[in-house]
Order: structure tokens, then sequence, then C-alpha cells
């Protein structure tokens, strides 16, 4: 029976010592990423409509995310009978990137300069924002890794193009990855009812490759019928704005929508994407947690994350073990 790290060393519980996600490691130097994982906060909001806040996502889902730090030996899970996110594992937090109030454009400067120095160390980036303007910058990053199809899990369309002038705010992502030569395609997910995007704007994204689905859509289809339609082979980055998620679990957001997804719906969708298909990067983003006197979306949007990187890695353990 294999001893349990428990056992030995510093007990380590969730509300001791400082709160970097997972309570993993937290390197101040850029150039020195050595990882398997690295976790940066963009605690940039000044592209918001309407309810601002998400500036302390960052802070928020760290705290949380304490909650599922282990510390020791990883976590079993008893229905798919795997250990996930064991030492063999590395992952660290390079903590913010600097946010210049007022300065969309140098904010965004420092929030690609981060995402870069992680891909440049090797590590899986993973975004907490943030509103969902900070895609902008990591989709930036990307320009010389070769192919990427978005995964996009959200309420909103996100596809503005440009109005009075803004082109970098947090309906504009998907707008402008699409016009990146190097994104090959969108599957989005979740998005509902009233929206910030015209019917031109539906027409522009379907137009540029953008597969929409509803939730119900995506309820009618069922997980296998949703994963059929992400082009296969495609190397995916992943942007969850928590507001894909319905308000009566995630009610700490800017701009939240009712008849979202519930937890156990994406946590099989990001599953089944890590079975079959290599993820190169992932943002989760709109965490605003003010609004959730509960603490409740911190929670939920750390254990998305922890869970996902859980599957993506164990499924890379898999492959690795078949390959010749």
């Amino acid at each position: 029976m294999t001893r349990h790290a428990y056992e030995t060393g510093r007990l380590n519980l969730p509300f001791v010592g400082i709160a970097t996600f997972g309570k993993r490691d937290y390197v101040s130097d850029w150039s020195a990423i050595d990882a398997d994982v690295a976790v940066m906060g963009a605690p940039f909001d000044f592209g918001t409509q309407f309810r601002a806040g998400a500036r302390f996502g960052p802070r928020a889902v760290r705290e949380a995310s304490t909650l599922f730090s282990f510390g020791h030996a990883g976590a079993y899970d008893h229905e798919d009978e795997a250990t996930y996110l064991g030492p063999d594992v590395r992952i660290v937090d390079i903590g913010d990137a600097d946010i210049v109030h007022t300065d969309t454009e140098t904010s965004h400067t420092n929030i690609e300069a981060g995402v870069r120095a992680m891909l440049a160390g090797g590590a899986l980036p993973v975004v907490i924002g943030g509103d969902h303007s900070v895609n902008i910058p990591c989709i930036r990053a990307f320009d010389d890794q070769g192919p990427i199809h978005i995964l996009q899990i959200d309420a909103h369309l996100d596809f503005v193009d440009v109005r009075h002038g803004v082109r970098h705010g947090h309906g504009n992502p998907m707008r402008r990855a699409a016009e990146c030569d190097y994104v090959t395609g969108i599957t989005a997910l979740g998005i509902r009812d009233v929206s910030s995007t015209t019917r031109e704007g539906y027409e522009a994204a379907r137009a540029m490759g953008d597969d929409i689905l509803s939730v119900r859509q995506v309820r009618k289809l069922g997980v296998e019928g949703v994963l059929a339609r992400i082009p296969k082979g495609a190397r995916l980055y992943v942007t969850i704005d928590i507001d894909g998620f319905c308000p009566s679990i995630a009610p700490g957001t800017g701009t939240p929508s009712h008849g979202g997804f519930l937890y156990y719906e994406v946590l099989e969708i990001l599953q089944g994407v890590a079975r079959a298909h290599e993820v190169v990067g992932i943002d989760l983003v709109e965490v605003a947690p003010d609004y959730d006197p509960t603490g409740s979306i911190a929670i939920l949007a750390a254990q998305v994350l922890l869970n996902f990187l859980g599957f993506i890695f164990h499924e890379r353990g898999q492959r690795a073990a078949l390959a010749p």
C-alpha cells in the first residue's frame, strides 16, 4: 500500500501560509520558469460594460484554490479510479501581470509578455482574469506557436468588431482572435439569450469559422455530440468565461445570464477535450467576487481549473505510457 505524504512533514492546511494558486511555489523571475503549468493573474477589468470588479478575480480564485491544495500526493477520484495532480505535475504561480490603470494597451502588453514567458519556459499557460478582454493579449502571445483552435465557454459571443472606437473591450476578444491567421476556428458553447452581439455579428462570426451552440443545443447534443464538432486533432486554447455557468451557482460576475451550464456539464466536456486534444493554453475570466458574498464563485473557478489541469496531465501520462 502506498504511504500517503500526510504522515510526514508539515500538515499545511488550506488556511496556513501564503495563498498562491493551489499553494504551489511562487516564481518571481519570469525568465526562470521551469514547470509543467504556470499560473498568472491578469487583474484587468477596464473593458467591462456593466459591473466592474473582475480585477479582484485572481486574488479570490487563488484564495479559493487553497481548499484544493492537497499538498501531498494528489487527489484520488473514486469514479475515475485515478489520482490527479500528483507530485509529478509541477505547477508554479508567477504572480500577476502589471496593470496600469486607464491604460488598456500597456496592461494588455504586460499580460502578453507573461504568457510569452510561460510558453518560453515550456509551461502550459493558465491565466486568471480579469474581464474577458484579457484573452486578447493571451491569444496574441500564440502567434509563433502554430495553429490553434479556440474552445469558448461563455454566455456571450464576444464578437463585436468595434463600438465607439473600442476594439479591445470584453465584448471583442473572439472577433480579435478570429482575425489571427493562426486561429483555425472557434467552438463557442453556452451562448444564449440577450447578447451584446448583433445579428450581423453572429453572421460575421459564422463566416469567420465560429461554431455557435447555446446551452440548450449543447444539452440536446450531449457531451459526445459536442466533442464531435471540435475539429479532430486540433490543438486547443480553452477560454472559460465564468458567466457561461448559471448564476444560481456563479452569481459573482459582471454580466450574469440565467439559463447557463451547471458544474458537471462543463466538467464532462473539459474531460472529453483533455482525452481527445492537446490543450495548449487556458484562461478563466470574469470572476467578480464582490457580487458573491458566499465565495462560491471563486471556489467554482478554482475547482474547474484544478480539475481541468488534472484531466490534461492524466491524459498526457496515459498517452505517454502507450507511446512506443
